[in-house]
């Protein structure tokens, strides 16, 4: 599946969450990230960043879809997580 994820934490877990999902997905930009992930990466990644959370402080959004084919990504000004380089 292909995700685009969003987080907002508090800054004394904002770089816990960033290591996190720095090991599943592409860094896109500030706190947003995206690429493909298998199912069983999915829950892994949830499971770590659901036990790094403050409830009533933190929020992550998670748009998945079926796969990149069907999107378009279009950016305007600077390219802040340039992902030409992976393979």
């Amino acid at each position: 599946m292909f995700l685009i994820l969003v987080y907002d934490f508090g800054e004394k877990r904002v770089g816990k969450a960033l290591k996190i999902c720095r090991k599943y997905l592409n860094w896109v930009q500030n706190s947003v990230f995206e690429g493909e992930i298998s199912n069983a990466n999915f829950v892994k990644l949830k499971k770590e960043l659901e036990f790094l959370m403050v409830d009533d402080e933190d929020s992550v959004i998670l748009y998945t879809f079926r796969t990149q084919k069907y999107s378009k990504r279009e950016i305007l000004g600077i390219e802040k997580g340039n992902i030409d380089f992976i393979i």
